[in-house]
């Protein structure tokens, strides 16, 4: 198909790389090749530090990396980032200058999850290490100078998809409260029968193609016969009680309309939801930070959070947040 992207976006969209899923060894390693030509990322006004948090029910123990803005306050918000990937790749690593970013821009505490990737390891188990994550943040947060009542979630792509899913989890199990979810771009729906979905076949760095085995991969085989919310929340009957959300979607994208209907049905649950849908980009656009429209996106992504958490943008940094 023929696509009226951003002429800024347009100009290097024959650059992308256009390796699919089949492979998922050579998918990884394709990403950590593309990540590591960037070059190393100035995180010298952070303190890093990595932990072993134990897992949800006997599973594993999980890593998460704690990012502190040296700037960040005694009782400093914190978001609990969810890497993307389509489930089966991307890692802490792999988006630790994401995470710096987002620490820097807030001058709030991140922590970054390391979960389980299918198809190794299936549906729950990136679930399940996220609610871990979100436990043991919770838990200790008086000892890492976090404020318990300001912790959202935080995740772009299938990281979104998680974000919806561990707020839904945490909600129907009595886990921490979280004060808002920041779905980015989301992964919300196995059924891939969205207008979106059936036609964007041939978009940049995610189609529909990749989106199917993306989902045979995490839902496993045997496929499960009842597909649960907590996999798809696009599935979930009951939207209510959720935090605030945010939700965005790019046009040329084929999880377009279920962003759009998930942020409705959110609005539709008593769920306050602000839904922004980028004209003229695709999935994964925003990281062509060139782009004038990509620029306004992380704007607009460090004021919501800055909202969210309570958070001021000083007088002369009016896209950046000041330690609260």
């Amino acid at each position: 198909m023929a696509y009226d992207f951003d002429p800024e976006l347009a100009s290097v969209v024959a650059l992308l790389p256009a390796g699919g899923l089949d492979d998922v060894d050579a998918a990884r390693a394709m990403i950590e090749s593309l990540v590591a030509s960037v070059g190393a990322v100035d995180d010298s006004a952070l303190d890093i530090e990595d932990h072993r948090v134990p897992g949800h029910e006997g599973a594993p123990d999980v890593t998460v990396r704690t990012y502190r803005p040296r700037r960040a306050g005694t009782a400093s918000p914190a978001v609990l980032y969810l890497h993307g990937g389509g489930f089966v790749t991307g890692s802490v690593a792999v988006e630790h200058g994401g995470a710096v970013a987002l620490a820097e821009n807030l001058g709030a505490v991140i922590a970054s999850v390391e979960y389980r990737l299918a198809p190794e390891h299936p549906f729950p188990a990136a679930l399940h290490d996220c609610y871990a994550a979100l436990v043991w943040l919770q838990r200790t947060a008086g000892a890492q100078g976090i404020d318990p009542d300001r912790i959202a979630v935080y995740g772009q792509s299938a990281g979104g998809g998680l974000a919806a899913a561990l707020a839904l989890f945490a909600r129907d199990h009595g886990g921490p409260a979280l004060c808002f979810q920041f779905l980015g771009i989301p992964v919300l729906d196995d059924r891939l029968d969205s207008p979106s979905m059936r036609t964007f076949v041939d978009t940049p760095l995610w189609d529909r193609s990749k989106a199917h085995l993306s989902w045979k991969y995490y839902l496993g085989e045997p496929r499960p016969a009842v597909v649960p919310a907590y996999a798809a929340p696009a599935r979930a009957a009951d939207l209510s009680g959720l935090p605030p959300a945010y939700v965005s979607t790019m046009e040329f994208d084929p999880l377009r309309d279920e962003g759009i209907d998930y942020a409705s049905a959110l609005l539709a649950a008593g769920v306050p939801t602000e839904l922004h849908s980028y004209p003229g980009t695709f999935h994964g656009s925003s990281l062509l930070t060139t782009a004038a429209v990509s620029r306004r996106m992380q704007a607009e992504q460090t004021a919501v959070l800055c909202r969210a958490l309570g958070l001021a943008p000083p007088p002369d940094a009016p896209s950046d947040c000041a330690a609260g």
